[in-house]
């Protein structure tokens, strides 16, 4: 798996890379890519989307400051490389970032693409600008930015108000793509301008989302294809039959299951696929401020109740990882050692006992044999979504909870839980990059938008910055294992597993770089062709 180190990547998605294909042969121009999508985003909007379903189809719009590598297997700070920045440079006191922006790009609607883009982008992210987002899920990654100024059409810095290694990390991300100064949040939900490989041509909720090559691109000669078409399809066992029956030339990036790659793999022999791990976490998210999950006992509760393997066993074949707030080891950099992982309560092998602690902690709070605690477990309604929802559903009722599944669509399920309208919910973390700031900052962090269990300790906080600001990874490391422990004792959110998940493309898509995070990292299929 593609694991980010630095930049944490959606993210995302995480990380593994496999080329399919190396060319031998001179990559073919023309053809439209067809890829089917798992649900209908709530907008084009990446800076405002909190999923990788926003992701996938818009990220070949746009291009970042800078990205990670496509062909390198783990993400690092050494694969980050240039987009639309040619360099860049760390002052003396490591608190400002410059950059030296590439020349003669173009938006798509013909209009220079300049340092004053740079600018108006973070300054919107940071809160700072007259237009506003009207979701800002990433605003808690630039907390220690105090301001982007420009010299010159050419020349963008970034002031920090404290040393911060791995802000070039977030910048990285696929969730960073350079907004156009002169084009409205709201335009950019609807008919998204970007300088990258492809532009936007339609986006018709519940049916399809359609690209068309930029003839204009500043890479020269990409990219191959004439477009990209997603078609929606929900339904994750139709989508299949159509990819086995020739309908789409690539499946959705690591959304098929070890059961469905199976049924590909005997019914389309030729197809090519590949498993990775990917930096997505599935979690219980307990609003803390709502009744009775205000109890920290019945938090505690629920976490001593997961069996994590029965999850993986029952999804996955077994092919899953179990891990912390961080991406687990291998793929990941800043996982928990494995005998610092068991002491945390829940995570022992010892499933019976572990409930049998829980059920004595629901005892004090008044629940018990013969008066059980009813409530909606609310879930996106999507497949990875709702099937470990139903397996949740089923654990709790060892500790005397009888759940009720509540399924929301996409469009509706991050503003729901972001204003906190849930009680108790089984949620997916896709996590941008590999790094600690970015999920730290992101998914802990008092008052962040992406916070959605109104988690807040001031004490753990300030660690956060402590770690933030170590240049010395192993000093970090420590850190970083020993927040982690902190967060999953308090009950924070739950991580209940990370799975391995995989895609498929027809053996005539050359030149694809399939990562787990492909979305998180901006992979732009701007080097793959079709070799018809």
């Amino acid at each position: 798996m593609r694991s980010v180190c630095t930049l944490a990547v959606t993210a995302a998605l995480s990380l593994l890379a496999m080329t399919a294909g190396v060319h031998a042969q001179e990559p073919k121009q023309g053809g439209i890519l067809r890829i089917y999508h798992r649900d209908s985003p709530g907008s084009a909007s990446i800076h405002e989307g909190a999923t990788y379903s926003v992701n996938v189809p818009f990220m070949p719009v746009f291009n970042n400051l800078v990205i990670y590598k496509q062909d390198v297997p783990q993400n690092s700070m050494d694969s980050i490389v240039p987009d639309l920045a040619e360099s860049w440079a760390w002052s003396a006191d490591n608190k400002t970032l410059t950059f030296k922006l590439r020349q003669g790009v173009k938006w798509h609607d013909g209009k220079p693409f300049t340092s004053a883009d740079v600018k108006c982008t973070f300054d919107m992210l940071m809160g700072k600008s007259p237009q506003k987002f009207r979701q800002n899920p990433r605003k808690a990654w630039y907390e220690q930015v105090n301001d982007v100024t420009t010299n010159g059409d050419y020349e963008a810095s970034f002031h920090l108000k404290r040393p911060q290694p791995s802000l070039l990390a977030l910048l990285a991300s696929g969730y960073t793509p350079i907004y156009p100064c002169h084009v409205s949040p709201a335009e950019m939900r609807t008919h998204p301008i970007g300088t990258g490989p492809f532009k936007f041509v339609e986006f018709k909720a519940n049916e399809s989302i359609k690209l068309t090559r930029n003839p204009d691109y500043w890479k020269k000669g990409l990219p191959h294809l004439d477009g990209i078409e997603f078609t929606i399809i929900p339904n994750r066992s139709t989508a299949i039959l159509a990819f086995v029956a020739g309908k789409f030339d690539m499946t959705f990036p690591t959304e098929v299951s070890i059961p469905l790659l199976k049924d590909v793999k005997s019914q389309a022999p030729n197809a090519v696929c590949k498993v990775e791990p990917n930096n997505v976490s599935t979690n219980i998210i307990v609003n803390s401020t709502s009744p009775p999950f205000d109890n920290p006992d019945i938090r505690r509760a629920l976490a001593l109740a997961l069996d994590r393997k029965a999850f993986i066993d029952i999804l996955f074949e077994g092919q899953g990882d179990v891990g912390g707030s961080m991406l687990p080891a291998p793929a990941g950099l800043w996982s928990m050692p494995k005998d610092m992982m068991e002491q945390i309560p829940g995570y022992g092998p010892d499933i019976n006992a572990n409930r049998e602690e829980a059920r004595k902690l629901m005892q004090k709070a008044g629940y018990g044999p013969d008066k059980h605690l009813a409530v909606r477990v609310s879930t996106r309604n999507i497949p990875v979504y709702r099937d470990p929802a139903v397996i949740l559903i089923d654990q709790l009722k060892s500790i005397y909870i009888d759940g009720e599944l509540d399924v929301v669509e996409t469009a509706n399920w991050f503003p729901k839980i972001a204003r906190k309208d849930y009680a108790l919910g089984l949620n997916l973390t896709g996590n941008a990059v590999d790094d600690p700031d970015q999920s730290f900052y992101e998914n802990y962090s008092c008052g962040s938008e992406r916070n959605y269990t109104n988690y807040c300790n001031k004490d753990i906080e300030k660690l956060f910055d402590v770690q933030s600001q170590e240049t010395d990874i192993n000093k970090r490391k420590k850190l970083v294992w020993e927040i982690d422990k902190k967060l999953q004792e308090d009950v924070a959110r739950p991580i209940i597993f990370y799975a391995r998940t995989g895609t498929c493309w027809q053996p005539y898509v050359k030149g694809v770089t399939v990562m787990v995070n492909s979305s998180y990292n901006g992979y732009r299929y701007e080097d793959v062709w079709l070799d018809k």
